[in-house]
């Protein structure tokens, strides 16, 4: 039921990526891939939990309460994280480094 409800959440999350990255002026043509997976991917998602959890979060919001109810869940929750997370630039090298 989880990983149904994740499958549902994903293609939600990136429809809402997808969406949001086309209306971002400032992000050039050629970085839009690298926007859009920074935006999916499981690092980013871990950041709120567990990855499947928090795609099955935004498919549950989807089914009962449809798109839009589910694409302001994301704006509210993941969108404000991720220009954060943007914004500062990741210092070089892997975490155990940078202790």
């Amino acid at each position: 039921m989880k990983r149904t409800k994740a499958w549902v959440g994903d293609a939600v999350l990136a429809l809402f990526a997808r969406e949001w990255i086309l209306r971002q002026t400032d992000i050039p043509l050629g970085e839009r891939a690298a926007v859009f997976k920074a935006m999916t991917c499981n690092q980013f998602l871990s950041s709120f939990g567990q990855p499947t959890q928090v795609e099955a979060d935004i498919g549950v919001v989807y089914e009962t309460r449809g798109l839009q109810a589910a694409f302001e869940y994301m704006e509210e929750r993941l969108l404000p994280v991720f220009k954060k997370q943007r914004r500062k630039p990741k210092p070089p090298g892997n975490w155990k480094q940078r202790r």
